[in-house]
């Protein structure tokens, strides 16, 4: 078998001849290969740059989403603790004068927002 036999040999099957088969096939050199008109990537940037601001727009999205659940939370734990505190109040009192505090924090709050 010769050097040129070897060559078709290996070319067909997929073999290196000089046996690195760990190296990857190269590909040849064309600089001119990604060069693309000013057009084209003013299109493909317009592309990206709208894609850029969808992704944005819904990750802000998700986020609002996210602080609404938050908010939910926190106003159902202040709403739970009042209500604790009110019921703390009302085994020392009578019920009609806690009735009138709140109330009255009621609208001290309305004033001070």
């Amino acid at each position: 078998m010769s050097a040129q036999d070897t060559k078709i040999a290996s070319a067909a099957s997929g073999i290196k001849i000089n046996g690195k088969q760990w190296h990857g096939d190269r590909a040849p050199f064309r600089p001119a290969a990604g060069l693309t008109s000013y057009t084209r990537r003013m299109e493909e940037k317009k592309a990206k740059d709208a894609m850029k601001a969808k992704e944005k727009e819904m990750k802000e999205e998700k986020e609002a989403e996210r602080q609404r659940w938050i908010q939910g939370i926190k106003d159902k734990r202040t709403a739970k603790a009042e209500k604790e505190r009110y019921e703390k109040l009302a085994e020392k009192m009578h019920r009609k004068r806690v009735e009138r505090l709140r109330r009255r924090e009621k609208r001290n709050k309305m004033l001070k927002s």
